[in-house]
């Protein structure tokens, strides 16, 4: 077991490394601009897409989440909380959330990086590099999303449906909280836009400078275009009608309708109230 643990260590490590030095390579503080998030962004969605995908594969196991059972002794919780909490405690012990890009949903007692830290690029500013909004991602993942794109049963593989959750979640949160980056370097495209209402904390009138309709219907035409491509169930059959999806398509664009637009836009004024702090 303990060869395991550090095994796991090794590779998240190497995984990391990888990341972080595409991330450095591509995305420094200089070259960091938004057109290269957009690029990012839209990398993520197929992501997202994939994780949902994944999750589909199994039942809603309900026992999962249920928050009587107490299936783990010494443990007051659901299953899937004490899932994601050790396996965060694991990858805090690679490093992960060293990463700017990184939230944890369970971020208190998390040990430290026993790996030496990478040299992230200083993109966010200090005052809302910290936000942080996992409760409300874990709240819609779980109680709104979930029943929409996962059919109802139980078959017993609870570990691993929490793992499918977790890569979901994990997915979601990287890509909400990337409202951080987009809101820096559109502050710094046009400070004199943005420090007005920042200065009088004016939320209403920093949602609309961020708001952009046209991008955003954009954004929910091709997710939604993705779904209906990745998610084609391939079969000798030519018919049109006779087509599945592994996710509803439909599912994946409110997603980003009524939740992903939204919770980012939302990071995005909360950090930039906190711009000039």
């Amino acid at each position: 077991m303990a060869f395991l643990h550090v095994l796991i260590l090794v590779i998240l490590s190497l995984n990391r490394y990888k990341n972080n030095k595409a991330m450095a390579e591509g995305s420094s503080g200089s070259e960091f601009t938004l057109d290269s998030i957009r690029k990012s962004l839209i990398r993520q969605e197929d992501t997202i897409v994939f994780c949902l995908m994944e999750r589909a594969k199994f039942p809603m196991n309900s026992a999962l989440y249920n928050q009587s059972l107490d299936l783990v002794p010494g443990f007051s919780g659901p299953l899937v909380d004490f899932i994601v909490q050790e396996t965060e405690a694991v990858q805090a012990k690679a490093g992960r959330y060293v990463n700017p890009e990184e939230n944890p949903f369970f971020p208190d007692n998390l040990p430290p990086s026993l790996v030496p830290n990478y040299n992230y690029s200083q993109v966010l500013h200090t005052g809302g590099a910290s936000i942080n909004i996992n409760k409300a991602i874990w709240d819609m993942y779980l109680n709104q999303l979930l029943p929409l794109f996962v059919v109802a049963g139980d078959d017993g593989n609870y570990a691993s449906t929490a793992a499918s959750d977790l890569s979901c979640l994990q997915a979601l949160s990287r890509r909400i909280h990337y409202g951080k980056f987009v809101a820096e370097i559109k502050f710094r495209d046009a400070p004199h836009d943005y420090e007005p209402p920042i200065r009088a904390k004016d939320a209403d009138e920093l949602m609309k400078l961020l708001t952009d309709e046209r991008v955003e219907k954009m954004v929910k035409k091709r997710v939604e275009k993705k779904a209906i491509v990745f998610g084609q169930d391939v079969s000798g059959s030519n018919n049109a009608d006779s087509k599945h999806y592994k996710v509803d398509p439909s599912v994946v664009a409110r997603l980003y309708d009524e939740w992903v637009i939204p919770l980012t836009k939302r990071v995005e004024v909360e950090y930039l109230i906190r711009r000039l702090n």
